[in-house]
């Protein structure tokens, strides 16, 4: 970059209530729910929690854990695909208990092999909630979410009132809305009934059993009156960083870590070598930030795939950008960064997704956006192909340049700004210290790596990465990679 070229420091800002419905809509598209799943559950959540007569902080708190109660499920997806191959097909099943549900464990212990993958999601739910300064209820809540009534749960085994209260009201929410949308009202409230005492105490299954018609039925009325209202608190009011969910996005698929940040930064900062103010720079790098919403619909089997795609597999892929768009339609104030962001595949010659527009149809921020994505993606390394270096993207772009695909100015301040550097990514003055090594090693592992992997890329011992991984963890209070990989790059270590 010259020294024209402006990138500003402060990072796109957002309502925390907007950045939690956008994570509420990641989350229920990982699982394979509706996208209006985690917002019936938090209304359903807030009147169990309601019905109780137990206080307004049971209600703030079952309402925001039971909106990031799938936060964490993109940090465990590729666990998931591993052991149940289409990890969003799987999830929804385990969700929904279908028959067969367990048998892709075949042989495996079901509880042993999920144990390492609900610590996972707990942390990362738990650390989102800090990082969004959320109530310390909620965050308690969210770090024990798959614990159960009789201690036959995930992750630490607690039982009875050891459980936070809001984690009971929660989970039966969820069960009611999943169960009666699936299979009925009658049958979700047997199978309800046969949970009780077990996964959570009766007490609350029995006003469940008492109520539940009458919630039901004012859900099928379509969005009940003070329904947006219903579900905020204070707390949500205030604002935060769009990059968390970006980060979230990006820990769906561990060699994307970053990713969403560098699409921005491009972004943006090719926007402000090209001279078109503040307003489109800031809008682009808010779009760059969540332009990989609709990938988690994408079971994570797709993107290891070094073959060609199947028709019904590219399929999937084509339609990420329409799930980025439809996220716009519930995510208030992040509308406008949605729907730029919906064009991130498009192509001038018309032969982008999903929309297959072309020519003056691409305005000039979905120009930036679409050659942005790829400018990043080229230099990035994929399981089917190296990260190019520059000169090998430039080549690629400026033959999609001459091919009519992308905008030539657009790619020429691509290339020239090379350099730009991170808007909003500083390091914060923070008692966290990383040694330049324990960031070198967490950046490999963040993408991936197994410590032997890690060893051999930056010439060290595998017990020496495994020492500087622990150490990694002391100090992030941290026990797993994808929480690491979180609060590092929340905290501009990444």
């Amino acid at each position: 970059m010259n020294g024209n070229d402006k990138v500003p420091d402060e990072p796109a800002q957002v309502r925390v209530y907007d950045a939690i419905r956008a994570l509420a809509f990641v989350g229920d598209l990982s699982m394979g729910q509706p996208t209006d799943h985690s917002l019936r559950t938090a209304w359903l959540a807030v009147q169990l929690a309601q019905a109780t007569g137990e206080g307004d902080l049971l209600v703030a708190t079952a309402l925001q854990t039971s909106l990031l109660r799938w936060s964490g499920c993109t940090a465990n997806a590729s666990g998931f695909a591993d052991m149940l191959g289409d990890d969003v097909a799987g999830r929804e099943a385990m969700l929904a208990q279908r028959q067969d549900w367990t048998k892709p464990f075949e042989l495996q212990d079901v509880k042993g092999a999920i144990r390492p993958l609900a610590q996972i999601h707990c942390e990362v739910s738990g650390e989102i909630a800090r990082i969004l300064n959320l109530a310390t209820d909620t965050e308690v809540a969210l770090r024990h979410i798959f614990e159960v009534w009789d201690g036959t749960g995930m992750p630490d085994g607690l039982a009875g009132t050891a459980v936070p209260r809001a984690v009971y009201v929660v989970s039966l929410a969820g069960d009611l809305e999943i169960f009666s949308r699936v299979y009925g009202l009658t049958h979700a409230l047997t199978l309800i009934a046969a949970r009780a005492g077990t996964r959570y105490p009766a007490d609350l299954a029995a006003l469940v059993a008492d109520r539940a018609v009458h919630w039901l039925e004012v859900l099928a009325t379509g969005e009940p009156v003070g329904f947006d209202e219903s579900i905020q608190t204070p707390q949500t009011q205030a604002t935060t960083s769009i990059e968390l969910i970006g980060d979230v996005i990006d820990l769906k698929l561990p060699w994307m870590t970053g990713n969403a940040r560098a699409v921005a930064r491009a972004a943006s900062a090719c926007s402000a070598r090209l001279g078109a103010g503040d307003a489109s720079e800031s809008r682009l790098y808010a779009a760059g930030l969540i332009h990989g919403i609709g990938r988690a619909t994408v079971p994570n089997t797709i993107w290891k795939c070094a073959g060609r795609l199947s028709a019904a597999d590219w399929e999937k892929v084509r339609l990420i950008p329409y799930w980025t768009a439809r996220a716009g339609k519930q995510t208030g104030s992040l509308a406008q960064a949605t729907d730029l962001a919906s064009y991130a595949y498009e192509r001038l010659d018309g032969s982008g997704y999903f929309r297959g527009v072309s020519g003056q149809a691409l305005s000039f921020e979905a120009r930036v956006l679409s050659a942005a994505v790829k400018f990043v993606a080229l230099g990035e390394k994929r399981p089917w192909r190296d990260a190019l270096p520059l000169s090998g993207v430039a080549q690629r772009l400026r033959s999609d340049v001459n091919e009519g695909r992308f905008d030539g100015d657009v790619v020429d301040a691509l290339i020239d700004m090379k350099d730009a550097p991170p808007r909003g990514n500083r390091p914060r003055q923070l008692a966290v210290r990383l040694s330049a090594r324990e960031i070198e090693v967490l950046r490999s592992i963040s993408r991936g790596a197994s410590n032997k992997e890690a060893a051999r890329e930056l010439d060290l011992s595998p017990s020496t990465v495994r020492t500087h991984v622990e150490s990694v963890f002391r100090k992030l209070e941290c026990s797993t990679r994808a929480a690491a990989t979180l609060k590092a790059s929340a905290l501009g270590l990444l």
